[in-house]
């Protein structure tokens, strides 16, 4: 019976055995030998960051085409490289990137009801969003940091996710995790290319800034002493801090929370600091630029516009070529602003930053007479951008204003920069009440004249910046208000003495909510002078765009304040692959103004010649946020705010063109950043918030 069984048994077991061996003939599958090159070449982490499952499961990915060479997230550049050798395949080097926390409410930001749920974002924010009164900041339950496989995110103890750079691979999963956006992964080309969002943590000086800076971070650096890294936050929205530090009339500080407190914080004082520091270290901080692309930009007009396009399309790895009609580059930056404001040295520091960059510059080079926008097209320019400013003086619409003696602001302010020293005379009269007749005045009080400013309202209505007025008043000038040109009277010789005016009334306020100024009957008197300089506005001169005067010659679109017309998204002109920005397309504006318009350009050329087309977001943050704007602030202590010291006093200040305001000290610097509330869309530090938080950091 044993013996049987034992006989039954092995019959089965050897048939068993003949049917799985012919099975294994007609069944077997042969393992494609790359997955295991493959695998062998991969870190063997089996973290799950890529996607699949473990590193076996990403090596048959690749081999199937389902992933690239570069799937892996902890592996480095050259295990990439081996692996597309393996496949037969190229990789293209792409930029470093990082996951980034976008918000700064956290703990401060209050709770509109009690959560009892899951601790879990997602599920918070299935609940009428959450319960933080911020609608886009953090909810703070650590959901971003449970799904990083990595460790390279932790909870602060302000109720923040915190960043690890050297644990972070960039897999995105915390992007995944996080349901308000809160966070995201982000390499330097994409910082360079984000326009603000309403999404955005945006603090009110942050909106207001029309190179969208971001204000707050610098500021934050600072206080740390992290001067380097404040000045690399500016640089990935403006190129010329230095400039801007000087010029700057400060939009940004009228949205400052702070003023409800105290005093604005002094953000402008704040960026010259630490761009004066670097800029008398006697070296430059290293600006990194994107892979090369090949491709090859103009740039038409060397002011800040073009500067600052230049400057990011090179750092996005493009070949820039400014072209630019005067002897140097800098546009009305250099040509419009006076030295004792602006020193031209410190400008050619800066401008020589951004040509080392790798930026070509063709000077003495006119539009529409050295080249036009075919023959650029001809020599294998991609892509064109006009930034050719507004160097045309506006009129005074008075009888006589075309005798010699008369001379156009932006005209007289060009030839003393030029150094051709115009004949001044005893007596000036400048008309206008912008910020070209306050240099113009101050100007003319260093050439040794006696000086008249002209304007037609009352000093508070004067658009010139306030700092301006107060130093042309303390430098001897003028001040003739209520008063506007009638016409102008010359001798036999055709020249100038003598400008007639009329006294003038404020009536109803005009459409820019100013009170229009009414001409009083009869009042008619004269004042005499050797040089007249009306400086009443400035328009583009668009005689390059036309062939022997024919403005038909050109298809591109003008308005009729002589502005070229372009989307207001994209910046593109009626001529396809042709940009504009800057006064040419605005009218005269701010310099940080042309600065931020130029990124924009630049990133519409980019994503045109990349990719075909420009991306638009309708979230993109164009006005203020309203609910980020209120008045009340806690109770908190005053601080006094930092003066910006004055380089040279009485005789030296008006007698010479020496740079009369200078930077704040370390120790004015460190103070006024104390003074920032570290705002986010409606967060900010009272008194004890931000000693809680420094606390905590110096706990931690």
């Amino acid at each position: 019976m044993i013996v049987t069984s034992g006989l039954t048994l092995f019959s089965i077991g050897l048939g068993a055995a003949a049917i799985l061996g012919v099975a294994s003939k007609l069944l077997y599958v042969k393992e494609d030998p790359r997955i295991g090159l493959i695998e062998d070449n991969l870190p063997g982490a089996n973290c799950g960051g890529c996607g699949f499952p473990g590193c076996s499961g990403a090596a048959a990915a690749i081999v199937l085409g389902k992933a690239p060479a570069s799937v892996c997230i902890v592996a480095d550049a050259e295990t990439s490289i081996r692996v597309a050798g393996i496949m037969g395949q190229e990789v293209i080097e792409r930029e470093p990137e990082l996951a980034i926390r976008d918000c700064a409410g956290g703990s401060r930001a209050a709770d509109t009801f009690h959560y009892e749920g899951a601790l879990d974002c997602r599920a918070a924010h299935q609940l009428y969003g959450g319960s933080k009164s911020c609608p886009e900041g953090c909810l703070g339950l650590g959901t971003c940091a449970r799904s990083c496989p990595f460790d390279a995110i932790q909870m602060g103890l302000d109720g923040l996710p915190i960043i690890d750079p050297e644990a972070c691979k960039a897999c995105g999963n915390c992007v995944d995790a996080c349901p308000r956006g809160v966070i995201g992964v982000s390499g330097m080309s994409a910082r360079l290319l984000h326009l603000n969002q309403n999404t955005d943590c945006l603090a009110p000086c942050r909106q207001k800034c029309p190179a969208q800076i971001n204000i707050p971070k610098y500021i934050e650096q600072i206080k740390a002493g992290d001067y380097d890294g404040a000045v690399m936050t500016i640089k990935d929205r403006n190129p010329l801090l230095v400039t801007c530090g000087r010029v700057c009339p400060r939009p940004c500080e009228t949205e400052c929370r702070r003023q409800f407190v105290d005093e604005t914080v002094g953000i402008n004082m704040l960026k010259r600091f630490v761009a004066d520091r670097e800029l008398h270290s006697g070296s430059r901080l290293t600006i990194p630029c994107a892979k090369d692309t090949g491709r090859k930009v103009a740039i038409i007009g060397g002011g800040p516009a073009g500067l600052s396009c230049a400057y990011f399309l090179r750092r996005l790895g493009h070949h820039p070529t400014i072209f630019d009609a005067m002897p140097k580059l800098g546009g009305q930056v250099r040509y419009g602003i006076p030295e004792y404001r602006l020193p031209k040295a410190d400008l050619d520091w800066e401008i020589k930053g951004i040509l080392d960059l790798g930026v070509k510059a063709r000077v003495n080079t006119k539009f529409g007479v050295d080249f036009t926008i075919e023959t650029l097209k001809a020599d294998g320019f991609e892509t064109i951008f006009i930034g050719i400013g507004a160097w045309q003086a506006s009129g005074m619409y008075a009888e006589g204003e075309d005798l010699d003696g008369v001379m156009g602001g932006i005209e007289f302010l060009t030839a003393h920069a030029l150094g051709q020293r115009p004949e001044v005379g005893k007596k000036v009269i400048v008309v206008g009440g912008g910020n070209t007749a306050i240099d113009a005045a101050r100007t003319c009080v260093r050439l040794g004249a006696e000086t008249t400013l002209m304007y037609r309202r009352t000093k508070a209505e004067m658009p010139a910046d306030l700092e301006e007025i107060i130093g042309a008043e303390d430098e001897g000038v003028i001040f003739k208000l209520l008063a506007a040109p009638a016409r102008v009277v010359g001798d036999e010789n055709g020249r100038a003495t003598h400008l007639e005016y009329y006294e003038m009334e404020l009536g109803e306020p005009d459409a820019s909510g100013r009170r229009s100024p009414v001409k009083k009957e009869g009042s008619e008197t004269m004042m005499a002078a050797d040089l007249i300089i009306p400086a009443i506005g400035q328009k583009p001169d668009l005689a390059c765009l036309y062939e022997d005067g024919d403005e038909g010659s050109c298809p591109l679109e003008t308005t009729r304040w002589q502005t070229i017309v372009a989307d207001e998204n994209t910046f593109e002109t009626a001529i396809p692959g042709v940009f504009t920005a800057g006064d040419v397309y605005t009218g005269p504006d701010l310099v940080i103004s042309a600065i931020g318009d130029g990124r924009k350009a630049a990133r519409s050329m980019h994503y045109s010649m990349m990719h075909g087309d420009v991306p638009i977001s309708e979230t993109t943050q164009k006005t203020m946020i309203p609910y980020t704007l209120f008045k009340e602030i806690d109770a908190m202590e005053r601080k006094e705010r930092a003066v910006m010291p004055h380089l040279c006093h009485g005789d030296e200040r008006v007698c010479t063109f020496n740079e009369v305001e200078g930077a704040v000290s370390e120790n004015q610097a460190l103070a006024e950043s104390e003074r920032c509330l570290r705002c986010g869309l409606i967060c900010y530090d009272t008194d004890s918030a931000a000693e809680a938080r420094h606390f905590g950091n110096t706990t931690k």
